[in-house]
């Protein structure tokens, strides 16, 4: 059951304390870039820059922690019905942001990758993303997951019609589909399924982000916006689910 965190970065005290257990995936809804700034009289675009200024030190905590994938939904396939000046600001934003940091992900051995459709993605994203997945490809440290052209009902049946494919050319027995092969043919296959989700801006939804593959995580809901989610409020998400009792559909002993 997820619950509401309204407690400022100012009492929560700055420490990272022994939380165990530490979560393997944390993924993220990184929500209200835009509502944060437009209640300062800024621009949206202020928003989304701010926020992504937090990615850098939330990751690299998350692979000082030692968790191994960090999933960030950045660019849903519905975002594309946003202003084409918005779109065109985030698309520029993002070939910005890998230029800059491609080269400290590899300094961290934190390997890079993008789960979400190419098509529709301007070549100079899609040219920025290929360099920084082939420079990180050998790292073997926090796997970061950038979520951009991502959809989840997208991503289940581009799923689906790969097993089809595989069914009607031969290549695979319909009776022995199980849950393996949906796993094994999503943008995510080879990562293990987030332990955690973490939703910021208070918003009771998923948005259409991992449905199949946070089945079974404890969702964290904070009221603080994006361009707020600072250190302490990460210290604050993992201790809430070292807290947890997870039981994964059975009747704890």
């Amino acid at each position: 059951m997820s619950d509401v965190h309204t407690k400022t970065t100012s009492e929560i005290k700055d420490q990272k304390s022994d939380i165990s257990p530490i979560p393997r995936h944390v993924a993220i809804i990184m929500d209200g870039n835009g509502r944060w700034a437009q209640a300062q009289g800024k621009s949206r675009t202020f928003g989304h820059r701010t926020g992504g200024e937090r990615i850098r030190p939330l990751v690299t905590e998350c692979a000082t922690l030692g968790i191994e994938v960090l999933t960030l939904y950045s660019f849903s396939t519905e975002n594309w019905t946003r202003a084409q000046e918005e779109i065109d600001f985030l698309m520029s934003l993002y070939v910005e942001y890998l230029i800059a940091e491609r080269d400290e992900l590899n300094n961290n051995n934190i390997r890079f990758v993008q789960i979400g459709r190419r098509v529709g993605l301007p070549d100079e994203v899609l040219e920025e993303l290929d360099k920084a997945v082939e420079l990180t490809k050998g790292n073997t440290g926090l796997t970061l997951a950038l979520a951009l052209n991502y959809g989840s009902r997208m991503e289940i049946t581009d799923a689906v019609r790969e097993i089809a494919e595989q069914v009607k050319a031969g290549k695979l027995d319909p009776d022995a589909i199980n849950e393996d092969t949906i796993t094994n043919h999503l943008y995510t296959a080879g990562l293990p399924d987030p332990d955690l989700l973490i939703r910021t801006a208070g918003e009771m939804r998923l948005s259409n982000y991992l449905l199949w593959q946070i089945s079974y995580a404890e969702i964290y809901v904070t009221d603080i916006c994006w361009p707020e989610f600072d250190l302490p409020q990460l210290h604050l998400a993992l201790e809430a689910f070292a807290n947890r009792k997870r039981k994964f559909g059975s009747v704890p002993g």
